[in-house]
């Protein structure tokens, strides 16, 4: 039985001090891994520095994205940069990685906003590309999207073979590619075609519980984690304005969790023992104060069977 792992989404700080101390404070409170989106819009720090910062303020404490945006860095940028922050971090890197999706943004950047398919494929390449470089020596590769002519690269990340690589999304093509690349996968809402936001087609029990039976059909299924973000804890509060999430149809999934620290507990319980979701990751820094007390109870604890 897998054990729980723990991580929150901490998008910003008024400074490089109070950023240093709310990574310590994670850490402190039993979280495994920090992570940091990858937005060019909104309040949100830009996740190399920050991941960075974070990681020389602790020592335990792991540091991820959810997800660098893979349509914003060529691959090779990427694989130098990541690897550098797993030989920094000391080996603590967790790479999230996606498509990117969100059309505002793209419109605002200039950026031409791709169909779901195109994307996709150039996601499936960049990852062959990153982790070819990181395996090391000279890489070749001719893609449709990405190509590259004996490229080498230093220094290689410390974690071997590769830092884990995670994968987050809702729909088909998207987690059987994760089945197919991914060490994590953090599993949420389909977003929609045109880059609006989430489908509420694609939410609630029934849909969860259908991604959770691709992965696995998965032949690699024993080598996933699976894990997925939590929009509410304790009480159901508004949506953030500036957040895409939307709690309103995920009632019944880990991804809503109601009720006293025991409840919330025990459904984390459920959810790992009876469908091995185990990496649960909180998606708003408001419900910290709901939520630690859960992962200290919880944190690096085998099944144990307690309720406390």
């Amino acid at each position: 039985m897998r054990r729980f792992r723990f991580g929150a989404v901490i998008r910003e700080a008024e400074s490089g001090k109070a950023w240093a101390e709310k990574a310590r404070r994670l850490e402190g409170a039993g979280f495994d891994v920090l992570l940091v989106p990858d937005h060019l819009v909104g309040p949100r720090f830009a996740p190399i520095a920050a991941l960075t910062a974070a990681a020389c303020a602790t020592t335990r404490l792991r540091v991820g994205t959810l997800v660098f945006a893979n349509d914003f860095r060529h691959p090779a940028v990427l694989a130098k940069e990541a690897a550098t922050l797993d030989v920094l971090s000391g080996g603590r890197l967790e790479l999230g990685l996606g498509t990117g999706w969100m059309a505002g943004e793209y419109a605002g950047a200039g950026l031409r906003l791709d169909p779901p398919g195109t994307r996709l494929d150039r996601l499936r390449e960049a990852l062959e590309v990153i982790k070819g470089l990181w395996r090391g020596g000279p890489l070749t590769y001719d893609g449709a999207h990405y190509r590259l002519a004996g490229l080498e690269q230093q220094p290689r990340p410390v974690q071997r073979p590769h830092p884990p690589i995670l994968l987050g999304g809702g729909g088909p093509r998207m987690l059987r590619l994760a089945a197919e690349h991914a060490d994590i996968v953090n599993l949420g809402t389909r977003v929609r075609a045109d880059g609006s936001g989430p489908d509420p087609l694609d939410a609630g029990p029934a849909a969860f519980l259908a991604k959770l039976a691709l992965l696995r059909d998965s032949p690699r299924h024993d080598r996933l984690e699976v894990g997925t973000s939590v929009v509410q804890v304790g009480e159901r509060k508004p949506e953030e304005s500036w957040s895409a999430a939307d709690s309103s149809g995920l009632g019944g999934t880990p991804q809503v969790l109601l009720g006293t620290r025991r409840d919330i507990a025990d459904k984390l319980r459920h959810w790992r023992d009876e469908h091995g979701v185990t990496y649960f990751v909180l998606h708003h820094e408001r419900d910290l104060p709901a939520f630690t007390p859960v992962v200290e109870e919880l944190a690096g604890l085998p099944d144990d069977g307690a309720h406390g």
